[in-house]
């Protein structure tokens, strides 16, 4: 349980600014829909597909790194990764099974024979996509564990898409048809508080010392 007491303490110290956004953005964060990306070679695709995340609501970012290790680019990211949760994974199979376990259906973004063309994707259940290899696409394994295959409609020469952009097209357009449902698709009260209360411990220098002495003085 958050300490509101605390949290409205740490609060009067943020700039208006940070307040101000910090009410606007979090209404919006949504974990109906999450991302993974699988062993993504180039790390400004990550950073990217990181960055697009934050920008359209999505809190919760699934890394899969079985090959392939890499700190973000926080250049890239500008910042996102302070505002989004990052789930990182070592095995993709491990990653599939926590994401069943929390409701989630798999999404591959892949073209298949079976696919979904985005404007018919169903925004109402609780789904997970997944971005492959810039050069190979996603495994086997996420092929197999897959629940729905998901494309973007495309009508030039060129069959695809670097998957940074793809995952912005999508992530714009399940959000945007998501927010005129009436799901419930927001975080729940005590995630909002939770998440406040991280978001001002990222923006404050001196937290630590700052919690130290309300403690001292309550």
């Amino acid at each position: 349980m958050i300490d509101k007491g605390l949290l409205n303490h740490l609060e009067q110290i943020l700039t208006p600014k940070r307040k101000q956004r910090f009410d606007a953005v979090l209404p919006e964060r949504t974990k109906h829909f999450t991302v993974a990306t699988e062993d993504v070679y180039q790390l400004h695709n990550t950073s990217a597909v990181i960055r697009s995340c934050d920008v359209f609501g999505i809190q919760d970012v699934h890394i899969i790194e079985e090959r392939n290790t890499k700190k973000i680019d926080r250049e890239i990211a500008m910042g996102a990764q302070k505002w989004v949760d990052l789930h990182r994974h070592n095995h993709v199979k491990d990653c599939i099974r926590d994401l069943k376990q929390n409701g989630y259906q798999i999404v591959a973004t892949t073209p298949h024979e079976q696919d979904c063309e985005l404007h018919d994707f169903d925004v109402t259940k609780k789904s997970c996509f997944f971005f492959g290899r810039e050069t190979e696409g996603l495994s086997d394994v996420v092929l197999e564990e897959a629940d729905c295959f998901l494309k973007i409609p495309m009508v030039g020469f060129t069959e695809s898409l670097n998957i940074s952009v793809s995952a912005a097209i999508i992530l714009q357009h399940v959000t945007t048809k998501l927010k005129r449902t009436d799901i419930n698709w927001r975080l729940s009260e005590e995630e909002q508080l939770e998440k406040r209360m991280d978001w001002i411990k990222k923006s404050i220098k001196s937290y630590d010392d700052i919690v130290a002495h309300y403690y001292k003085d309550h």
